[in-house]
């Protein structure tokens, strides 16, 4: 059984702590990894989950966001080609699975691609203007002047 330690991924990552979270949870239950996937950190406020779906093809395949969850199923559609050939040997999963990752708030997917049998998932985290932080002007001794506030470059 292989374990893996997620605390270097606490120090480097925004947005993904509950999955992290998650994750440290679900490894101590021997959990299947089918499909394999990557997290990945492409920009400051960018994100890509790839997920290894061989065999599948795009019709085969869906992407759900609903809330702060991320679903993505893959289901093979009947083959015809199953009553003239027998297989021998399967080394190539085609079973079906669900992966479902829990995004942060304010972390919105962007687009999905399938290439050479990785599916690509973008997300962007986006910070709204009231909670970016703002930096305070502070005024001369003169208590009845307004305060000013400017925005954080």
């Amino acid at each position: 059984m292989r374990t893996f330690d997620l605390a270097p991924f606490y120090r480097s990552t925004i947005g993904f702590d509950r999955l992290f979270n998650l994750l440290d949870q679900t490894s101590a239950d021997s959990a299947p990894g089918y499909p394999p996937y990557n997290i990945e950190r492409t920009g400051d406020n960018a994100y890509r989950i790839t997920v290894a779906v061989s065999g599948f093809s795009q019709n085969e395949l869906s992407i759900v966001a609903k809330e702060n969850t991320l679903t993505i199923k893959g289901e093979k559609a009947s083959s015809e080609n199953k009553a003239r050939s027998e297989v021998l040997y399967r080394g190539i999963a085609a079973r079906a699975f669900e992966r479902v990752f829990q995004l942060a708030d304010d972390v919105q997917v962007r687009n999905a691609s399938l290439e050479n049998g990785l599916l690509h998932v973008d997300l962007v985290r986006e910070i709204p203007e009231a909670k970016k932080p703002r930096t305070i002007a502070i005024a001369n001794g003169s208590a009845s002047a307004a305060p000013q506030v400017e925005k954080a470059a």
